[in-house]
């Protein structure tokens, strides 16, 4: 009886000293986004783009090289633009950026004032899809071909 109440107290004590090494331990780091590049034809055209279309803001960009145009996301991260791409992607609409607005109907007013074609997820031709959790959802394409996803913001974020 000695013997088996000592192997419990010996077990319990390399447990708790492991649990203790183990929450003394960093966790390991998650990865976080810094930026999304994407790669254009026409720095200035896709620029114009993306400041009129999304009105994203723009933020200082460090190369002051004319080659590349810096985009702040928040605390997503930021946008790069880089010229030299040597002709427009032919992507497929699964690979695209993403993008929630709080009112996708104002947000697709100003695609129309611009004429900037969009399309659902099927691509029928200015409709929207509703997705199976009530986020209405438009595509349309940047000047290079890059799908771009826009989306009503979530509720109870």
């Amino acid at each position: 009886m000695k013997l088996s109440c000592f192997s419990l107290l010996l077990v319990l004590g390399l447990f708790s000293s492991r649990t203790a090494i183990a929450q003394q331990q960093p966790a390991p780091q998650t990865a976080v986004l810094n930026h999304i590049a994407v790669y254009v034809t026409e720095l200035k055209r896709s620029a114009d783009f993306y400041t009129s279309v999304l009105k994203l803001q723009l933020m200082e960009e460090p190369f002051k090289d004319g080659k590349h145009v810096w985009y702040t996301l928040g605390p997503a991260g930021q946008l790069h633009l880089i010229q030299g791409a040597l002709q427009p992607v032919k992507p497929n609409k699964n690979e695209h950026l993403c993008f929630s607005v709080v009112s996708i109907d104002e947000f697709i007013a100003g695609l129309n004032k611009q004429k900037v074609p969009y399309e659902d997820w099927g691509g029928g031709a200015n409709k929207t899809t509703l997705r199976v959790d009530g986020v209405k959802q438009i595509y349309f394409q940047d000047p290079d071909g890059h799908w771009i996803e826009i989306n009503d913001e979530r509720k109870g974020k």
